[in-house]
Order: C-alpha cells, then sequence, then structure tokens
C-alpha cells in the first residue's frame, strides 16, 4: 500500500463528498407482506441489519415482477442503505448489490449509485470515519434516521482505482478468515452439543441411580432484591446476580452491587463460590450458570449448593444445560416460569464421581472452546474483529490532498 501510494498519489488523496461521486435514490414501495420466495430480487430494509453483510451477489427474498416494475431498483456496483434504525450504530448500514441483474428496494432505504469500487464504499461505510460523520446528520428519537441529503455531505477518500482495489483485496480476506472462524465455532457448537447428549445419556435400567436435584445438594436457595424504594444497593460492593445474567456462563462478576445497609435491609442471601444457578423467570427462564465468587441472587435464581460426596458441580452444571428444553417445559406462563420446587424435584442421574469427572474433563474442553472469552473461539474471533477493524480504518484514512 505505501509503494502504490508513493507511486499514485505521493501528495495526498482527494476528499469529496459521497454526493460529488454519486447520488443517493430513495426506495419505495415495497413491503415485508410483498416479499416471495420466487420472482424478481428484493431487498427490505430490515433486512439489511439482520441478513445482509459488506456485500451480496443474491438476495433472501424476491417479489412479483409486476410489483417490482413499478419500484426503484437498484443496478449491480450500487449500495443499499437502510436508513432508519433504534440504534445509532446501525443506522446507514450498507450493502453492496453485486448481482448480475437489478433488485427492489424498499422503502426506509436508499440506493446509491457512484462510480467507485463498491465495496470500497461498503467499506468506508463501515469505517470509523464514516460513522463520526453519519452522526451530525441522524433525527429522530425513538427511531434514528438519516437522509440521503445528509450522506451527501459526507466525506470519502478518494485514491485512485488501483488503491481501491488493494484495499479491497486485503479487507476480503480479514473478512473470510472471520467468517471461517465463525463457521468453525458453529460446527464445534453443535459437535460440543451431541457430545454433551451422548454422555449424558444414561439407562434407567439400575446401573445408574437417578435422583432428584434436590436430594444432591446440601442446600437449595433463592435470593431477594432490595425494596423498590431503596437506591443505595445500585453503588454498593456486594455482587448481586440478576436473572438475565443467567446464562450459561461462569460468574465472575454481577452487571450490580448492594450495600452492606441494602444486603441487611433486603431478603437477599450469600451463597457460596461454586453454586449452580438456575435462572426460574422471564427470558432465561433454565438456563443455568456457575458462581466462581461468593455473591447474592435475586429472588428469581434458584440456587443449588451441590454436594461434593455426591455430585460435581460442573457435572451438574452440564446436566441442567443439557436439559434446557425439557426443564423449561416445566414451566407456567408465557414466559415459561419456574418455581423452586420444580428444580428441586428434577431428576438427575448420579453415576460415580469418577466418571462424573471423566464427564466434566470432556465437556468443559468443549465449553472452553465454544463460550470462553479469553481462549477459545470467541476469543479468537473478536481478536480477528479488533484487528480487521484497526486495519479497516487504517487502510481508509489518507493524508488529504491540498486543494
Amino acid at each position: 500500500m505505501d509503494d502504490l501510494i508513493a507511486q499514485l498519489c505521493p501528495d495526498g488523496v482527494e476528499h469529496k463528498n459521497l454526493g460529488a461521486v454519486g447520488e443517493f435514490i430513495r426506495g419505495n414501495g415495497l413491503q415485508k407482506s410483498d416479499l416471495t420466495d420466487a420472482g424478481t430480487p428484493a431487498i427490505h430494509y430490515g433486512q439489511i441489519h439482520t441478513f445482509y453483510g459488506t456485500w451480496a451477489e443474491s438476495t433472501k427474498s424476491f417479489t412479483d415482477p409486476d410489483r417490482a416494475a413499478r419500484l426503484r431498483r437498484a443496478q449491480p456496483g450500487d449500495l443499499v442503505i437502510a436508513t432508519t434504525s433504534e440504534d445509532d450504530e446501525a443506522v446507514a448500514k450498507a450493502t453492496a448489490w453485486l448481482g448480475d441483474g437489478e433488485v427492489a428496494v424498499s422503502g426506509d432505504a436508499y440506493i446509491y449509485r457512484h462510480t467507485l469500487n463498491p465495496k470500497y464504499v461498503a467499506y468506508f461505510f463501515q469505517s470509523e470515519p464514516f460513522q463520526q460523520q453519519k452522526m451530525r446528520g441522524i433525527t429522530g428519537t425513538k427511531v434514528r434516521r438519516i437522509t440521503g441529503k445528509s450522506l451527501a455531505k459526507i466525506k470519502i477518500p478518494v485514491p485512485p482505482t488501483p488503491i481501491q482495489d488493494e484495499i479491497v483485496s486485503i479487507l476480503d480476506k480479514m473478512s473470510q478468515l472471520q467468517a471461517e472462524l465463525k463457521v468453525e465455532l458453529r460446527l464445534r457448537s453443535r459437535q460440543y452439543a451431541h457430545y454433551r447428549n451422548a454422555l449424558l445419556t444414561f439407562p434407567e435400567d439400575g446401573t445408574v441411580r437417578w435422583a432428584t436435584m434436590g436430594e444432591i445438594c446440601t442446600k437449595v436457595s433463592s435470593g431477594g432484591t432490595p425494596s423498590s424504594g431503596r437506591t443505595d444497593y445500585y453503588g454498593g460492593d456486594i455482587p448481586w446476580l440478576r436473572t438475565q445474567e443467567v446464562d450459561y456462563t461462569d460468574i465472575t462478576e454481577t452487571g450490580m452491587t448492594i450495600t452492606e445497609a441494602g444486603l441487611r435491609n433486603s431478603s437477599a442471601k450469600w451463597i457460596p463460590p461454586r453454586c449452580v444457578i438456575v435462572a426460574m423467570y422471564g427470558a432465561t427462564a433454565a438456563k443455568v450458570a456457575v458462581n466462581a465468587i461468593p455473591l447474592t441472587t435475586n429472588q428469581a435464581c434458584c440456587n443449588l449448593q451441590v454436594d461434593p460426596q455426591q455430585a460435581e458441580y460442573r457435572y451438574v452444571f452440564h446436566w441442567v444445560a443439557n436439559e434446557y428444553e425439557r426443564l423449561k417445559a416445566l414451566g407456567e406462563g408465557s414466559q415459561s416460569n419456574l418455581n423452586a420446587q420444580k428444580v428441586k424435584s428434577y431428576p438427575i442421574p448420579v453415576p460415580s464421581l469418577e466418571r462424573q469427572r471423566d464427564i466434566v474433563s470432556i465437556l468443559d474442553k468443549f465449553d472452553t472452546l465454544t463460550t470462553d472469552l479469553s481462549s477459545g473461539l470467541p476469543a479468537e474471533i473478536n481478536a480477528r474483529r479488533q484487528q480487521y477493524e484497526y486495519y479497516r480504518d487504517r487502510l481508509l484514512t489518507f493524508e488529504e490532498a491540498m486543494a
């Protein structure tokens, strides 16, 4: 890149308004109800947020050809830009359309027709320089939006085409590496689920003892929440775990704390490390976690202090994780809420401690590989993402040529 820049633009790169190198065309008339499984390719703005990446050669959806004829359509090389979101970061998320023909585009989206390398522009729309500039044009309260007029004012560096092409080549390779790691994580997660289910399937013929969760614990408890009128627990130093933080993890810190006064004036109770914590209410009902530190929980957590003479706490964690769907099915109401009695009475096979340790050894390795943010595949994906973002922003930053 340094050689190319020295050769082709040694005195800097011209920065131009997006409106000077292209035009913004507003999409129109395509509703979700108009999308079909066949017909003319179509992109709804919501799909840009949920389905499409930096570029696309085919569409998830289609629409009736007669309807498409009345709609505005992106041509190969155009960007399709979602202009509304509840999240500022997602406003103006863009996909370069690289398909063979035209694609119909919905309202709340713009088509950007330009003279640059399509992927170069799409990568620029992800970059920090673009994100900083777009913030000046975002309007609205709950629904945030940006207009084509505001987008047209944003400046983009316009290096010679060979430099644009080289930047795209580099970022494509880095994006491909991230994609391959994500595929690897999905495959490993499926492998983990397969072996967990196989290792935790036992016959009910008397060769393995079965018990209830309550029978293998020295204590089963739930926590509490300081009264709604209190505010001092927000700034305290006692870890307080909420139900929504229970999500197949080792709890090393909590999202909130309570003060000593808040603890004394609430029904919250300490639990020691290495308890198996099962969420009972809400969106995380039947999910499980293990605490690595002493803490207290809210009343919607069922805290299992496992008897080490009967079971390994990590074995119990893996068992509950594997039983998620069946345990959740015992819940009641719209959110499948459980209660402590249902958790305590849930059955669990109890093989020998030696066998439990063997199972834990295998499954913990899979767990680390697929969920650990410090050493597993998620950590590698995060590192590659940070590397990609760093080089993307560096590659898309040029010294501006003097007028």
